[in-house]
């Protein structure tokens, strides 16, 4: 009898499938909801029983110089996967800082233990193979609960697998050393997010639907450089459109507002608005690979 694979993106496939088989969700965006909230389910209970608990053992334990020094070097660590992801987005300046960051932070800044980069002006960007291909026109496709690793989709999963190809961690060869830095990863990451949790349980009704609403519009953000574009509503076409006629036109509230009249014109090409790269500071929104307070 053959042995069933070991690959993580066959079991991807299986939960796919799992979800697939599930009664239709209300939310387009989340066809796989009753997978997806058992997934939630169980991060939850794994997060309650193990990782919230370790992580308050940090904050206790550490001191914040140490916690500081540990954030910045796993932050310099992640800089090699951003620049990476520049080049492939062709953002060459911001690839340029990036670089430039990791230069300054691993020979100055010991290690990547001190951000002297900042400080310095180059800061720091959010960047990962998701975003990559959101640049280049692939959606998100359906949303995504990962057990252990939390909020994802479709794209950002396969994003996600991409991403380890840079990473430093992956590189390390003796595993348990591996393992043990892919820990202290999580559980750094983890500490990150007690502060925010508050907020969360004083916003959300349903704490599931509050995350994957909050996951998918801070992706759209991240990947439009936080400029997304407008989402476009049914009652655009029918309350604002322009009476060519009569000059005017009637908003939603039913006030008319004068427009010029219409004219004979030769048509003009639309400005092309140039692509604006502002910074992308993290935020405390959950993000793939980052583990969720649920």
């Amino acid at each position: 009898m053959k042995s069933l694979p070991k690959r993580p993106l066959f079991w991807l496939l299986v939960c796919l499938g799992l979800g697939g088989c599930a009664s239709p969700s209300h939310n387009p965006k989340d066809p796989f909801e009753l997978f997806n909230r058992g997934a939630y389910k169980f991060n939850d209970a794994l997060d309650k029983a193990v990782l919230k608990p370790v992580a308050k053992g940090y904050n206790t334990v550490m001191p914040t110089p140490a916690r500081r020094g540990l954030s910045n070097f796993f932050s310099n660590l992640n800089d090699v996967t951003v620049t990476a992801n520049d080049l492939l987005q062709l953002k060459v300046k911001q690839a340029a800082s990036d670089a430039g960051r990791i230069l300054a932070n691993t020979t100055v800044g010991i290690l990547g233990l001190i951000d002297v980069a900042t400080p310095m002006g180059l800061e720091k960007h959010n960047e990962d193979f998701g975003q990559t291909l959101g640049y280049w026109g692939i959606g998100s496709g359906p949303y995504l609960m990962l057990p252990f690793l939390g909020p994802s989709s479709v794209r950002d999963s396969v994003g996600l697998y991409a991403d380890t190809m840079t990473s430093q961690t992956s590189r390390i060869k003796h595993v348990a050393v591996r393992n043990e830095v892919y820990l202290t990863s999580f559980v750094v990451k983890r500490a990150a997010l007690l502060d925010e949790e508050k907020v969360l349980d004083e916003a959300a009704i349903d704490r599931y639907s509050f995350i994957r609403d909050a996951y998918l519009q801070h992706r759209q953000n991240l990947v439009y450089d936080g400029n997304p574009p407008r989402e476009k509503y049914d009652d655009d076409d029918d309350d604002s459109k322009p009476d060519v006629k009569s000059g005017k036109s009637s908003s939603a509230g039913g006030v008319e507002v004068k427009r010029p009249q219409a004219i004979e014109a030769v048509p003009v090409a639309s400005p092309v608005n140039p692509e604006t790269q502002p910074d992308s500071p993290a935020a405390a929104t959950p993000t793939s690979a980052t583990p969720v307070p649920q």
